[in-house]
């Protein structure tokens, strides 16, 4: 019997199969999992095609979480393929170039980030709270937000909102069984980061900070922390970041 045996699980962020969300729909298929994908605009004929890699070929809906259309019809879509929901990943996160200067970015750029990068999550959450069980896990992807990292910036800013709406939720969903947690991963060599400028300067230090190493071509140790996340093995643990960075988080400088 699989880890997510018989489970119904939305996941949204699948792009390229390098990404973290890509491995997370994998690995909850192969824990026996029934998974439904989001995309949106340009990216959806993409998110198609990468899903015929997947064990199964999920359905993929659209969703803009900056839409208020998309996210009110959200639990109608998704209820025509399933009648529940028993997880729902999170993996969004966009800034403009701006945003990636801390002390030039404006507004415009930073209320961006913030809407779609973590406001998002409380908006992913209100949206599938119908098909959600009393026992149902909401998880995010975050990169720890204690920091001040190069090059991050107001995406880091929006990064700390969003760590901070995922205890919010935690607070206010907490009454209905549902558990809201994070995953903290490691700098991982997918399009979102190829799109951070001076990426590379993570690349180049990470693996020797980490005490257990690190491989930022590998998502897959993120992915099963997500799908451990969304299984029953956690029932008592919501409002909680998990790092899955090789250890860095906990080391000096």
């Amino acid at each position: 019997m699989g880890l997510l045996e018989g489970k119904k699980i939305l996941v949204t962020g699948v792009l390229m199969d390098s990404s973290i969300a890509f491995h997370v729909a994998k690995l909850a298929q192969q824990e026996g999992a029934e998974v439904v994908l989001t995309s949106f605009g340009r990216t959806m004929k993409i998110t198609k095609t990468i899903a015929k890699r997947l064990p199964s070929t999920p359905e993929v809906l659209e969703l803009d979480v900056t839409d208020q259309e998309h996210l009110d019809s959200l639990a109608e879509r998704v209820g025509e393929q399933v009648d529940h929901l028993d997880g729902v990943l999170h993996s969004i996160g966009f800034a403009p170039p701006g945003a990636f200067d801390f002390m030039s970015g404006t507004w415009e750029d930073v209320s961006t980030a913030v809407h779609t990068s973590a406001y998002s999550l409380k908006a992913l959450a209100t949206a599938t709270l119908p098909l959600m069980t009393d026992k149902a896990s909401l998880v995010g992807l975050t990169f720890d937000a204690k920091f001040a990292w190069p090059v991050y910036d107001w995406m880091g800013v929006a990064k700390a909102a969003f760590e901070s709406t995922n205890r919010y939720l935690a607070r206010d969903l907490g009454a209905q069984g549902i558990r809201c947690n994070l995953v903290a991963a490691g700098p991982i060599r997918t399009t979102a980061a190829r799109s951070i400028p001076d990426f590379v300067k993570f690349e180049e230090i990470w693996d020797d900070r980490a005490p257990l190493g690190w491989d930022i071509s590998d998502p897959e140790p993120a992915a099963r922390a997500c799908a451990a996340l969304m299984s029953d093995w956690f029932p008592a643990t919501t409002g909680e970041i998990v790092h899955v960075d090789g250890g860095v988080h906990a080391m000096g400088q």
